[in-house]
């Protein structure tokens, strides 16, 4: 199913994603406001050249938003007035209960990052448009322990209960071989060990009332949480306040195992993100070349 025209047009109404690739509501806060001002966006993309997306707010079907701190962008009147004049914003939080850590140095920690919650889903229209992601999960050697921050799930599935957030996203890390040059000592678990972790989250948001779905991770999906799409189509046309169709088209951009729907990412691997969390699959350390 095509997502529905822009009025006068034969041009589709696109999902814009801001951003996968680096923190723009943490980092690039400006440069947001002046592209959602402009009402077009110029992309590095990944593998060279640029392209302009249009953000005219008549062409856009859904605005979704990915941090782990929305602070600033809550804090800034005048971008908020630019988001409130696209039909439909979606929050992606992630919190994974590391910030201020070592392994998350540049984020919020933990208590910060979910007392931002009620504000987010005033901004979004509804708690529906949220979705909280405790994405990765990671796993690391301590002299002869193994620490997670999987104990730290109990808090924040407690905290979106409160918030009314239902929609969870999971992930265990993904061990690439950039992640495995940081020097840390990761500890990648055995399937068993994913499967206790998956039951136990399980139960753990059952008990609370809460949708977990994993997010590309096929051991957590033979662990029984359903592997579902972050950006998903049918459930943005569901949501839509018009109820106009988004694409429901598969994203042939992502990974293998990814069930996300069509959108256009905005964001770029050249915008270094200063977060430095040490399982990022980016190189936030490096900045390449901007489009002119």
């Amino acid at each position: 199913m095509g997502s529905s025209p822009t009025p006068g047009t034969d041009v589709p109404r696109r999902v814009i994603s801001a951003s996968r690739r680096t923190d723009l509501p943490r980092w690039y806060l400006p440069w947001l406001r002046a592209a959602l001002q402009a009402e077009e966006a110029t992309v590095h993309l990944p593998y060279g050249g640029c392209r302009t997306v249009s953000l005219r707010p008549e062409a856009v079907h859904t605005v979704v938003l990915w941090s782990k701190d929305y602070s600033r962008l809550l804090a800034d009147r005048k971008l908020r007035v630019l988001l409130g004049r696209y039909d439909q914003v979606v929050a992606h939080f992630t919190v994974t209960g590391l910030g201020g850590t070592w392994i998350e140095p540049g984020v919020p920690r933990a208590e910060a990052a979910i007392a931002q919650l009620p504000e987010l889903v005033a901004l979004c229209g509804g708690p529906e448009r949220v979705v909280v992601r405790f994405d990765p999960i990671v796993h690391w050697r301590k002299g002869a322990r193994i620490e997670s921050n999987a104990p730290w799930a109990e808090a924040l599935f407690r905290a979106c209960a409160r918030a009314g957030v239902r929609d969870l996203r999971l992930s265990t890390a993904t061990l690439y071989g950039k992640v495995l040059r940081r020097g840390v000592a990761w500890y990648d678990p055995s399937p068993e060990e994913k499967h206790a972790i998956a039951a136990h989250l399980i139960d753990l948001a059952q008990s609370h009332r809460l949708a977990l779905g994993a997010c590309a991770d096929l051991a957590l999906e033979s662990a029984g949480i359903a592997r579902v799409p972050c950006i998903d189509g049918m459930r943005l046309t569901a949501l839509h306040p018009q109820r106009l169709a988004a694409s429901s088209r598969r994203d042939r951009g992502q990974r293998a195992h990814c069930l996300c729907t069509e959108s256009v990412d905005i964001g770029g691997y050249g915008m270094r993100c200063p977060g430095g969390c040490l399982y990022c699959y980016a190189n936030p350390g490096v900045n390449r070349s901007r489009c002119r």
